[in-house]
């Protein structure tokens, strides 16, 4: 055989060692509205663009909602339930059989399991059954919330659970490196730092709005509070709130505007007569929200990452927050924003005092330091680290190199179940 022919093979066989066919599981995904159903989203077309075949396993959002189907992306609606306190949500029910069945017919070569509920349990569990590799994610901090929902009780229980979770993986994800380590310490195994990604375009100082900040009710050079994220409890918007009546008392021309809902929303307004609540926003309407406000106050403690703290720097806001999450990792204080204290609130009020005695120059200063730093932390990035992790995974059960290779020759992957 000619030298050049044996080197197209050799090339071919390895451009077909890296398409892959992965089954994603998520319990949550757009068009529903939260940072997990965003960032599975840009994973899976990230997967795409990189040539692998995904198929989505997920709950049926409502009576209508229809499975996507195509070459690259199949996805296999499963049945679900409302998740208390989330009204429009809904999580998966135990479905281990019915995967059992299914990826004993469509094999993927992969499984990942993005979110921790009854349905990623299953995955995990059918995985295990037809000795499928698994990848997961760490993405809420689900025994952090149980305090603010009557349940801190299950504090334990809940670790617990997650920790057998994630130790079963070949390999779990998490967002930032303090986080690794505060898992490490609990005792979960196979920790990989997977960080988030921001869409710079959609997040962009240039969509600043003029009327917008005039139904706001702030002048060009008045300044504009903007906290992003679900109004409830465990985002600790009480403290915002504290913060918004004190910083007011010395800037009365101060504005607030909360972009989201939850079950906090009446009483919030009931305090916060003055604030705007301008309800869930998404895509190019939310990216004007955060361009036409000065500073991005996130008061949360119980985030795992935020991806609302990168898209506020990348829409040009300096940002006041606590030093953990996204905060932690790319505000610096002084340049970008201002950060305090985990267990010191009332450094985050002072901080943000400080902040709203700046002028409207000073501010736009920083802002223009939050937006360059992250100019170039696109998702195209995140996604080639996260393949990564799932090369490695596959490298640790030792397939078949050639299995591999003819397996991702095949036209259409996950098809439909007869």
């Amino acid at each position: 055989m000619p030298l050049d022919e044996t080197l197209l093979e050799v090339e071919e066989f390895q451009a077909a060692r890296r398409s892959l066919r992965v089954a994603v599981v998520t319990e949550t995904y757009p068009p529903e509205v939260n940072g997990v159903a965003m960032t599975v989203a840009r994973t899976v077309q990230g997967l795409q663009d990189r040539g692998h075949a995904v198929q989505l396993v997920r709950p049926r959002q409502h009576g209508a909602d229809e499975a996507a189907s195509g070459e690259a992306l199949h996805e296999v609606l499963m049945r679900g339930l409302p998740i208390p306190h989330y009204p429009g949500l809904r999580m998966g029910v135990p479905a281990k059989r019915s995967l059992v069945r299914r990826w004993s017919v469509q094999r993927p070569d992969i499984v990942h399991v993005a979110t921790e509920g009854p349905l990623g349990w299953s995955a995990l569990q059918a995985a295990r059954v037809l000795k499928l590799p698994v990848t997961s994610d760490f993405r809420t901090n689900f025994h952090a919330y149980s305090r603010h929902y009557g349940v801190g009780w299950l504090r334990k229980p809940i670790v617990a659970y997650l920790r057998r979770f994630h130790n079963a993986c070949a390999c779990s994800m998490v967002p930032t490196e303090a986080l690794r380590a505060d898992l490490q310490a609990c005792g979960f195994e196979r920790l990989r730092v997977v960080a988030r990604g921001v869409d710079t375009a959609l997040f962009d100082p240039a969509r600043r709005d003029g009327e917008l900040r005039r139904l706001w009710g702030a002048g060009p050079e008045d300044c504009v509070l903007l906290c992003v994220g679900r109004l409830a409890a465990e985002k600790n918007l009480g403290l915002l709130a504290e913060a918004f009546e004190k910083a007011r008392v010395q800037r009365p021309s101060l504005r607030l505007v909360l972009v989201g809902d939850g079950p906090m929303r009446e009483a919030l307004q009931r305090r916060l007569p003055d604030a705007h609540f301008a309800g869930t926003r998404t895509g190019a309407d939310l990216g004007r929200h955060y361009a036409s406000a000065d500073l991005f106050v996130f008061p949360s403690l119980t985030e795992t990452f935020g991806n609302v703290t990168l898209e506020a720097l990348s829409s040009g806001l300096p940002v006041v927050a606590f030093n953990c999450a996204a905060a932690g990792r790319f505000v610096i204080p002084g340049r970008q924003g201002w950060l305090a204290p985990p267990d010191q609130p009332h450094q985050l009020l002072e901080a943000v005092l400080d902040a709203v005695k700046l002028d409207a120059s000073a501010i736009r200063a920083m802002g223009e330091a939050a937006r360059a730093s992250l100019v170039h932390h696109g998702w195209e990035q995140v996604v080639g680290q996260f393949e990564a992790c799932l090369l490695e995974a596959l490298d640790r059960v030792e397939q078949p190199a050639q299995a591999l290779a003819q397996g991702s020759r095949r036209q259409s992957i996950f098809r439909p179940l007869a």
